[in-house]
């Protein structure tokens, strides 16, 4: 019990550690640039533990849970020898890891209360609630493919220079064509969709499937699975922009 703690407690220094950049960054331009005094100052230090609390049980739930489950359905599936259920499994992985993404569930009510004001849909929550729905589940169906191709990938040996410079190519060539108010926001989907439930689990999957295969290299083979779900949602999203 005692080592736990102590482990604990480490952590949460690392934690600290990790932040004191943000918390340095924030103090020298609020007191000596702004030159003003920190509003509520007490709720913001209890927010701040709060934080490094909230960080460290988060990191640890990542080495506890999220990397070994990756790991060791990449595992189960290599050694079963379906390609078919593996790349199955790699589509709803990303889909479901991404429909439950925080971050993307607060862009798409953004976007979906921006569009509304902007007149683009109807200024009725029904509208607003479709919209920010159909939004998700583009992104999501997105990342589902972005992953699928990435596990295919891994199985092949393809280079992946060349898949990231063909999906930028289309990226510009849409960029073309899609309406200006959808393209700001199809080029942060890309980044929301990589946070804190996908990044883990892909990862994961990407070393674990790697590491199971005959001839790949978990560094070279492993990682890059992330790449593809950074790139595909901008493409939908912008399509989903056109036909919307």
């Amino acid at each position: 019990m005692k080592q736990q703690l102590k482990l604990f407690l480490n952590a949460m220094v690392e934690s600290t550690r990790d932040l004191l950049p943000i918390i340095f960054v924030i103090g020298f331009f609020e007191l000596l640039i702004i030159q003003k005094p920190i509003p509520r100052l007490q709720e913001l230090l209890f927010g701040t533990l709060m934080v490094v609390l909230g960080l460290t049980l988060f990191i640890k739930g990542l080495k506890m849970a999220l990397f070994p489950i990756g790991e060791s359905m990449a595992y189960a599936f290599a050694r079963k020898g379906s390609v078919a259920w593996l790349l199955l499994f790699a589509f709803f992985l990303g889909f479901g890891t991404t429909i439950a993404e925080p971050a993307l569930i607060a862009v798409a009510d953004k976007a979906a209360t921006l569009a509304a004001d902007a007149g683009a849909i109807a200024s009725s929550e029904a509208s607003r609630e479709n919209y920010a729905y159909g939004l998700r589940i583009t992104v999501a169906l997105s990342v589902g493919i972005a992953i699928l191709i990435g596990v295919l990938r891994i199985l092949r040996g393809w280079p992946i220079q060349w898949l990231i410079i063909g999906g930028y190519i289309v990226i510009v060539i849409l960029t073309a064509f899609a309406p200006r108010e959808i393209i700001g926001i199809a080029y942060d989907s890309g980044g929301v969709t990589t946070s804190t439930i996908t990044v883990p689990l892909v990862t994961a999957l990407g070393v674990g499937l790697a590491s199971s295969i005959k001839g790949r290299n978990p560094m070279l083979d492993g990682f890059g699975l992330i790449a593809f779900a950074s790139l595909t949602p901008m493409m939908f999203v912008m399509v989903y922009g056109m036909l919307v």
